[in-house]
């Protein structure tokens, strides 16, 4: 007697991404701001760079890492809000909750964006752009925010159709059409081509995906060696990547660049605190301790070089970072040097749900439990309800209401 040979349900990706998310939350938040050219940044008398950037805003040219002071140009009425950065990570959180009730099969890749494979899920939620509908209007009636989807057979392709359909856009690219959907676009669509890549591709006059697919893989190769085959397999929409829900990330950092270069110690070391404080609190908010402390330096010259030190055990602590931050500054730093930017970033990240007060000493345990009542004070009523003292006068000169037109 022969067996039944059961088929494998067809795989089906969807790419979600939060459309100008930090600049989304901060209308949602102000709803006067709706509508207008806002971006999440640093102030224009400086280096502030723009963290975010509204669609009004991008109309003007308006994008991501770009100079306050430029954007200022090209939009002489833009908005600029400082940023709620505390509340973009819970906005997240809810938004990655909803997603996960729709398949365990999920990978979160930032704050703002993650692949779910919908795979065999038909019979609970619909077809493949069914499903996709769904999330959208739960997101959007839940959360109040606007998310653009990509759905398609393989990670790349759903990537793409979802960048396509920005702003608040559903793509859905069916099987075997891959190839013909990716033609008319710009190699730099193109998952892993950047600007060095797509120069170099259009020198050789490839300008479209569809240029690629018209040539021979041993022709790519000969060209552009093994990436010569990642091409060609890409532009046909080829892409055995799995998504990964176990995905652990790796490390948690945080940076500033100063609107006025910094050659004096005691202005570094309340940056480290500050953000050797926000750090603690995203491991703690996510179980995780970390045994790496990492500090990165750019001098006003653009040097940019990091050092790290080994904890003698994993933490949460902000003490204990801190500390580490501000051991390698002293063995790293001249004063007098001036610095354009300062980094503080944890690693070698593990489970913390071991992380027991009975392990540790009384004034350990004192610690670890005003660690916790201060971060439930910040869950409830937001970043800036209890500070340092030492970190005052820095408030003070941070405007909390954002400021233009």
């Amino acid at each position: 007697m022969t067996a039944a040979i059961t088929a494998q349900p067809e795989r089906w990706i969807v790419h979600v991404d939060l459309d100008a998310f930090f600049a989304s939350v901060e209308e949602f938040l102000n709803s006067s701001l709706r509508g207008k050219p806002i971006v999440v940044g640093g102030t224009p008398q400086g280096r502030g760079v723009v963290a975010s950037a509204s669609y009004a805003a991008r109309a003007f040219g308006v994008r991501s890492a770009m100079p306050v002071a430029q954007a200022l140009r090209l939009c002489p009425h833009l908005v600029i809000v400082r940023g709620h950065y505390d509340r973009y990570g819970e906005f997240s959180d809810q938004i990655m909750q909803i997603l996960d009730e729709f398949t365990p099969v999920m990978e979160q890749v930032s704050i703002d964006e993650a692949f779910l494979d919908i795979t065999g899920c038909e019979r609970l939620w619909g077809t493949p752009r069914q499903t996709a509908e769904r999330i959208r209007t739960r997101v959007a009636s839940e959360v109040g925010l606007p998310i653009s989807l990509g759905v398609a057979s393989t990670k790349l392709v759903a990537k793409i159709a979802c960048s396509q359909g920005k702003p608040n856009g559903l793509v859905m690219v069916p099987r075997n059409e891959e190839a013909r959907y990716l033609a008319p676009l710009s190699v730099q669509e193109l998952w892993g081509v950047g600007k060095v890549t797509a120069a170099k591709l259009q020198a050789q006059g490839i300008h479209k995906i569809g240029d690629l697919q018209r040539l021979d893989q041993n022709e790519l190769t000969a060209r552009f060696g093994d990436a010569g085959a990642w091409l060609y397999r890409s532009s046909l929409g080829i892409d055995s990547s799995s998504v990964s829900p176990d995905r652990e990330r790796r490390s948690v950092s945080h940076e500033t660049t100063f609107a006025q270069d910094v050659a004096e110690r005691e202005p570094l070391r309340r940056t480290i605190l500050e953000m050797s404080d926000h750090l603690a609190r995203q491991l703690r908010e996510r179980r995780l301790v970390g045994g790496t402390v990492r500090l990165k330096l750019r001098t006003a010259d653009f040097d940019t070089f990091t050092r790290q030190r080994a904890l003698e055990q994993p933490t949460d602590r902000a003490e204990v970072i801190n500390s580490a931050a501000a051991q390698l500054l002293d063995s790293n730093w001249a004063p007098g040097t001036r610095l354009r930017l300062i980094g503080v970033g944890v690693s070698g990240l593990l489970d913390g749900a071991g992380y027991q007060l009975g392990l540790f000493d009384d004034s350990d345990q004192r610690a670890i439990r005003l660690a916790n009542a201060l971060d439930e004070i910040h869950k409830r009523f937001g970043s800036r309800a209890i500070t340092r003292a030492s970190l005052l006068r820095r408030r003070r000169d941070e405007p909390d209401e954002p400021l233009g037109d």
